[in-house]
């Protein structure tokens, strides 16, 4: 059974040609990322108690991140890069977030398949970022954590069909890789993850 689907649109060239071209600001800003990925999978469990089937996944997922976190701050203070004071509004997320439904248990099913398009769509950046960097140790980081965020991907639909027939899981995921697909078009090419 496929857990996830493809995103909708491949990232521009413009937006990998941004980061390479300013690769200590989307270090700081993919450190920010890491964190908040490990915040959203934690405020599942705080949220969402009682479903105990997907607890140790999110656990286990927050932790993940908040290691990818780290490795990403070891690399930023090897290049003497720091943290920024705040971390800044993700209009990427924040524009997915809009989209929600607003009922408990439609929004439950939403927020989780938003984690499985931005974990796929962070997969297919940190694979372009992989491919254009030519420090070896790098590439081999990026490569890891390409392939981190693609499982990530699958472990967000899995949760979804713990409590939602396969039928309306896949059709709303199919809705959300269109949504997002709209989203990160009109997004503003930056230095940045999203």
């Amino acid at each position: 059974m496929k857990l996830n689907i493809d995103i909708g649109v491949p990232s521009k060239p413009e937006w990998i040609a941004a980061v390479m071209a300013d690769f200590d600001s989307f270090l700081q800003d993919h450190a920010d990322c890491e964190r908040k990925a490990s915040a959203m999978a934690m405020s599942f469990v705080a949220k969402f108690p009682d479903r105990k089937e997907i607890i140790p996944e999110l656990i286990e997922t927050a932790i993940e991140e908040l290691q990818h976190f780290e490795m990403v701050y070891k690399l930023m203070q090897e290049r003497g890069i720091g943290l920024v004071h705040s971390i800044g509004e993700d209009l990427y997320v924040k524009a997915l977030i809009k989209r929600c439904h607003s009922g408990r248990l439609e929004r439950f099913l939403d927020r989780l398949l938003i984690a499985s398009v931005v974990e796929t769509r962070g997969a297919e950046r940190f694979k372009l970022v992989a491919e254009n960097l030519t420090d070896p140790d790098l590439k081999k980081f990026y490569k890891m954590l390409w392939v981190s965020e693609a499982k990530h991907g699958h472990i967000f639909v899995k949760m979804a069909l713990h409590y939602f027939p396969k039928e309306q899981v896949y059709k709303r995921l199919e809705w959300w890789i269109a949504q997002e697909a709209e989203v990160i078009d009109g997004l503003e090419i930056k230095a940045a993850l999203h």
